[in-house]
């Protein structure tokens, strides 16, 4: 016994039957049984349809007046019960209870089974369904059951297609008060929930609680198929799906069926074009509410995702996900038609198309088509000529970021990406790509014509158009053709006299980049090629390969005229024009012409008097390097040039040639 005292017997009397579990007063409809005599007469309104309260504004009718007086409630905006922490106020006392335990923290329901705790009765309840599997609530239409019946009724919107809860601010519908509730906060700002660990706010309570798992790392829901975890029920119900491979969600429009309303919903935009979330900042809209956050970051510069191995800040949590696989080196994503693995899918997508060959994105200018979406949208700059990223030390412009950034590389001098095997570094990710496969040996790009191997896929594109004679670039100037845009740009830069690559060692300028990267090696004295039969050096991969013929006796090249061969091009150039008696190089001073450049180049020095190559020893200068290097031999002694006959040694080859004669004419004189 407890000792506690009542003011009437009939309160006591109630007491007791909630002890015993006694309910004296039974429905004669159903097995319902109650405590009070009140509350039997209320139940027996459910089964005779009576309402007696009718609501003067809406009509609708109660059968109790208690009810009726809080629905009023919602007509007149009343709301009488306020809390004494944050004074906000509420219609009904039920929801002030309730909310007073968000400041005590209080949750006196506890589930048997997991010990997660509770505010509420009801959401324990809800909870243990989760537990047990029971889903008591079942839809009328098409037989889908609930756990809960806020659930099935917002499903049942669903048949109906009424949404009576209209935004005043941009006129869309929703089909509860809750939605529409949220949705208002978009317009207003407000985040009412607050996390307590990082103070991030949030518009609607179900964000917070799956932002409140990231603090705690738990991930209670697990899948019974693969036994991955999931920090809230709603992904592992989508998880779920992947395996069974449902898709009950389909599109009106095209039938493409997916596995969540949030899915379709945002596929359908694609069709409306409906692109509801606009920036503040430049007005732009999107379609996504994730696209217009990530976009804002443009505009604060906030970088929210920061990598826990190196400094690095990302934007997009995903993006900080990938980088994290660069650190440990996991490649998830295997390709089924070959074995490569990649570290994140979207890249596994791409890739397959190489399989497939399909490439679903095509011009509306030109009609050409294109694997990828970001290629398609720099090839429509070739159009439109637009090229809106501009670097901000030499005013150059580019058609998209990613050719800008590598250009500003070219100015901080930043090479972030080393290969391991030589330590050469790169500025990019691709070019170093590129270096490897010298290591590797790796050409997995295969000619179908000639069966020539190539280490890029670009490669691969431009020598298949010798075998097609496809020249679709045309210089306007001169008319002539090329293959690719890129040998287009160097050419045109004949025309124009644009050198746009500096020695930073002296003033000389240069039209291509190689032709840049050959000189400083004259003045860091690098020579990286080496020929494996004689170990000599080379400072670029023409020399080294121009030698290497001298090894195997290739010449490649010949002579359309007279047959003959020649290992090298430019000697074929040249040759072809004692056959033309072509002499494109003239004189400016004297309109003297030259079949070689390099003629003309010393020829010039004879009016200028220039003499640009100077002895490090006695200081003596020369107009050509050939006769420096000539001069160098006074002061060391090299005799590079040996007799094969006596073994005589020069210093020049023009003084062994003219001893070999010697040689020569003693044979022809023994002989007579």
């Amino acid at each position: 016994m407890c000792q506690k005292r009542y003011s009437h017997k009939s309160y006591l009397t109630e007491f007791d039957r909630m002890n015993t579990g006694e309910n004296h007063f039974q429905c004669n409809v159903c097995p319902k049984s109650f405590r009070r005599k009140s509350y039997l007469t209320e139940h027996m309104k459910i089964h005779t349809g009576e309402n007696h309260s009718p609501c003067k504004v809406c009509q609708k009718s109660f059968r109790r007046k208690s009810y009726l007086t809080k629905h009023m409630r919602m007509h007149t905006g009343e709301k009488p019960y306020q809390c004494s922490e944050c004074q906000k106020r509420f219609s009904i006392k039920p929801s002030l209870y309730l909310h007073a335990l968000t400041h005590s923290g209080e949750k006196p329901y506890q589930c048997a089974e997991c010990q997660k705790s509770f505010a509420r009765k009801s959401k324990l309840t809800e909870h243990m369904r989760i537990h047990s599997g029971q889903k008591p609530y079942q839809c009328s239409e098409c037989q889908k059951r609930f756990c809960n019946k806020p659930s099935l009724s917002r499903h049942a919107l669903t048949h109906s297609v009424k949404k009576p809860y209209p935004c005043a601010q941009c006129q869309k519908c929703f089909s509860d008060k809750r939605g529409l509730t949220i949705h208002t906060r978009t317009h207003t700002g407000e985040k009412p929930y607050q996390c307590s660990e990082c103070q991030k706010r949030f518009c609607n309570k179900p964000s917070l609680s799956r932002h409140a798992l990231i603090h705690s790392v738990e991930k209670p829901y697990q899948c019974s198929e693969c036994q991955k975890c999931f920090s809230d029920q709603w992904s592992l119900t989508r998880h779920i799906r992947t395996h069974i491979g449902e898709k009950s969600f389909q599109c009106s429009e095209c039938q493409k069926c997916f596995s969540d309303q949030s899915s379709l919903t945002r596929h359908i935009r694609t069709h409306t074009g409906e692109k509801p979330y606009q920036c503040s900042e430049c007005q732009k809209c999107f379609s996504y509410k994730i696209r217009l956050t990530e976009h804002t970051r443009i505009h604060t510069g906030e970088n929210p995702y920061q990598c826990s191995e190196c400094p690095k800040h990302f934007k997009r949590k995903s993006l900080l996900t990938a980088h994290l696989r660069f650190h440990t080196g996991e490649k998830p994503y295997q390709c089924s038609e070959c074995p490569k693995h990649f570290n994140r899918k979207s890249i596994l997508t791409e890739h397959l198309r190489f399989h497939t060959g399909e490439k679903p994105y095509q011009c509306s200018e030109c009609q050409k088509r294109f694997s990828f979406k970001a290629t398609l949208y720099q090839h429509a700059f070739t159009h439109s000529g637009e090229k809106p990223y501009q670097c901000s030390e030499c005013q150059k412009c580019f058609s998209d970021q990613r050719s800008l950034t590598r250009h500003i590389r070219i100015h901080t001098g930043e090479n972030r990406y080393q290969c391991s095997e030589c330590q050469k570094c790169f500025s990019d990710q691709r070019s170093l790509t590129r270096h490897i496969r010298i290591h590797t040996g790796e050409n997995r790009y295969q000619c179908s014509e000639c069966q020539k191997c190539f280490s890029e896929k670009r490669s691969l594109t431009q020598h298949i158009k010798t075998h097609t004679g496809e020249q679709t670039y045309q210089c306007s100037e001169c008319q002539k053709c090329f293959i690719n845009k890129c040998s287009l740009t160097k050419h045109i830069r004949i025309h124009t006299g644009e050198k746009p690559y500096q020695c930073s060692e002296c003033p000389k300028d240069f039209r291509l980049k190689s032709l840049l990267t050959a000189h400083v090696r004259f003045h860091t004295g690098e020579k990286p090629y080496q020929c494996s039969q004689c170990q000599k050096c080379f400072s670029d991969k023409i020399r080294l390969t121009q030698h290497t013929r001298i090894h195997t006796g290739e010449k490649p090249y010949q002579c359309s005229e007279c047959q003959k061969c020649f290992s090298v091009k430019s000697n074929l150039i040249q040759h072809i024009r004692t056959h033309t008696g072509e002499k494109p190089y003239q004189c400016s001073e004297c309109h003297k012409c030259f079949n070689e450049k390099i003629n003309l180049t010393q020829h010039i020095r004879t009016h200028t008097g220039e003499k640009p190559y100077q002895c490090s020893e006695c200081q003596k200068c020369f107009s050509e390097k050939g006769s420096l290097t000539y001069h160098i031999r006074i002061h060391t002694g090299e005799k590079p040039y040996q007799c094969s006959e006596c073994l005589k040694c020069f210093s020049q080859k023009s003084h062994l040639t003219e001893h070999v004669r010697n040689h020569t004419r003693e044979k022809k004189l023994s002989v007579l």
